[in-house]
């Protein structure tokens, strides 16, 4: 029967392959292109979509290997691929935002072939991220996205652009050499034979002081990824500089490869070590909470509060994965969905604001939501959304991890009280800095009343682009199991792998 379920790698190498005919197009000028990659990207979330829909034929209570061939033998390197509850939702976000990514940069006129042919690297190495059930190959599906991000980062953004590009990769290169380390101990610690086989590893058994050293050195290489304090100040300088469609892709779905790899290698694999960091790693999501959302409140740049606010909310994504619980660790994904979707357009929002107002300064906008009302509505419900308005996708995560903690048998009361009331800090902390956000940009006198031309609110690419993030952000609040089912059996494994451990 599992004969019948497409090969995963069929979704793997297309973006790659579909790039390589960029520059043999024909010559028309930026129309072709742009709709030459987002047909590829809708086309490769269609084969997403179906290979779900196959795989979720069986029971998903165990990851299902699609596809398995040796690939380099004499190091017992295998092309090993598999999809699970965890990795499909990861993988749907991913072809979801990419593709919107790809219509966000439509006003890019300059080297569009050049523009486009990145981003379809960058996403064939986040899917294969996610289908790797192979130490190895999930070390060079890491590596892929990283040349394809810098020439996305230093050839399109702000005037600061090849610095910003420069400090991502010296930190995202710097941290590989961690997780290429670690994965080798993994695979060679025991065994006359390496095996890079993940579901192999899961369950082996290290010494404590190697375990902890593993679980660090992986941790270090999540943390500039997710990111986490300290490793964090890449991102507003990243994020202030590039073009916003490079934006959605980093805020959408590449911090979400720190968290997936966190769940995947750290709270799978390195079991004991966890259940001793996890408190260390709720303590530090609970003050990258409140620091970054007080390093927000003080920009006066645009895009770098929308940066530090994504710092803030990725905080929760530590505390539910800390917790050891269900409710939290189930919190933890649902946030890294809710926060890809609210995030991405948070970007595409003050992106296309630049364009018509040519500042990103908050002390030189003002009064816009009159001759801008689209942009006003949109830029006003995407921000309650990322301060936990009840009904929205970020309640319910934050929610989650809220619940994860409390009823957390780990931890004391007054750790679980004093963690709590930080994170809830943060939560009152994010409704001062988002709203105080909106009262700069949309009201007053200070644009609205002087004769700028390019004060056009949004058209039908743009409104089309924010319906269909919001859609998922109201649906998954509104009903959050639209999507919990199917990592429920994924997060029931995690945890009984704990059953045992003191």
């Amino acid at each position: 029967m599992m004969s019948n379920v497409p090969r995963l790698t069929t979704i793997v190498p297309f973006p790659i392959l579909a790039s390589f005919s960029l520059p043999i197009l024909p010559r028309g000028g930026n129309r072709i292109i742009r709709w030459y990659t987002p047909g590829i990207c809708i086309l490769e979330f269609s084969l997403i979509t179906y290979i779900f829909h196959c795989h979720l034929q069986f029971d998903s209570q165990s990851i299902q290997l699609i596809e398995t061939s040796s690939w380099i033998n004499s190091i017992h390197f295998h092309w090993r691929l598999g999809i699970d509850g965890l990795s499909m939702s990861l993988i749907s976000l991913t072809g979801f935002i990419t593709t919107l990514a790809t219509l966000a940069a439509w006003p890019i006129t300059r080297n569009t072939r050049l523009f486009h042919s990145p981003m379809l690297v960058t996403y064939s190495g986040q899917i294969g991220l996610f289908v790797s059930r192979d130490m190895l190959l999930f070390f060079f599906m890491w590596e892929l996205e990283l040349i394809p991000v810098y020439l996305l980062l230093c050839l399109w953004g702000g005037k600061r652009r090849p610095y910003s590009a420069t400090k991502f990769v010296s930190y995202t290169a710097g941290g590989s050499i961690f997780l290429l380390v670690a994965a080798l101990t993994l695979s060679f610690y025991g065994n006359e034979v390496p095996s890079f086989d993940i579901q192999v590893l899961t369950g082996k058994s290290y010494p404590i002081s190697l375990e902890i050293a593993l679980y660090l050195g992986f941790l270090i290489v999540y943390a500039v990824k997710l990111p986490l304090f300290p490793f964090h100040t890449w991102l507003p300088d990243t994020h202030g500089e590039a073009h916003y469609s490079t934006c959605m892709l980093l805020a959408g779905v590449l911090s979400k490869m720190g968290g997936y790899g966190l769940i995947r290698i750290n709270l799978e694999l390195l079991i004991h070590a966890h259940f001793f960091f996890g408190s260390w790693l709720i303590l530090l999501g609970a003050i990258q909470i409140v620091y970054a959302a007080l390093a927000s409140m003080s920009q006066c740049n645009l895009k770098r509060r929308i940066a530090y606010s994504s710092i803030s909310h990725m905080g929760f994504v530590a505390i539910g994965i800390g917790s050891l619980t269900d409710a939290g660790i189930n919190g933890a994904i649902l946030q890294m969905i809710s926060h890809g979707l609210i995030g991405a357009a948070l970007f595409l929002l003050a992106g296309t604001c630049y364009d018509r107002t040519h500042t990103l300064s908050l002390d030189e906008l003002g009064g816009i939501a009159t001759p801008m009302p689209k942009l006003f509505t949109t830029f006003s419900a995407f921000s309650l959304a990322s301060l936990g308005l009840p009904g929205m996708s970020g309640f319910a995560s934050e929610l989650l991890v809220f619940l994860g903690v409390v009823t957390s048998e780990q931890y004391s009361f007054s750790f679980k009280a004093e963690i709590t009331a930080l994170a809830a800090t943060g939560t009152v902390l994010a409704s001062i800095y988002l709203l105080s956000m909106l009262r700069r940009m949309f009201y007053g006198y200070r644009l609205s009343n002087e004769s700028n031309p390019y004060l056009i609110d949004f058209g039908p690419r743009e409104v089309f682009t924010l319906t269909r993030l919001f859609s998922p952000v109201l649906g998954i609040g509104s009903y959050p199991n639209l999507i919990l089912p199917l990592r429920n059996s994924e997060v029931f494994s995690i945890l009984f792998l704990y059953s045992d451990v003191k």
